[in-house]
């Protein structure tokens, strides 16, 4: 799983975008400092099932795996 959470947060503009991420079910619930840097295709191509954008808020549907997904970005960008 870590190529797919390497994928993701590529995805989300690369870690030093990334402001802050937590699981929320099915869910990858994000902060990023700039969401013109989000790719919503390479997101989908890393298996999300959808995206959904607000402000600096970005939401990636993955599934059941959220948790584990979570951890292992915590671990790539901390």
């Amino acid at each position: 799983m870590a190529d797919k959470a390497a994928a993701i947060v590529s995805g989300l503009g690369g870690a030093d975008n990334i402001e802050d991420i937590e699981a929320c079910i099915t869910r990858l619930r994000t902060e990023v400092s700039d969401a013109g840097k989000v790719d919503e295709p390479a997101l989908k191509a890393a298996g999300a099932h959808g995206v959904l954008v607000s402000g600096n808020v970005v939401q990636v549907v993955v599934g059941p795996e959220a948790d584990q997904l979570t951890d292992d970005i915590n671990d790539l960008i901390d």
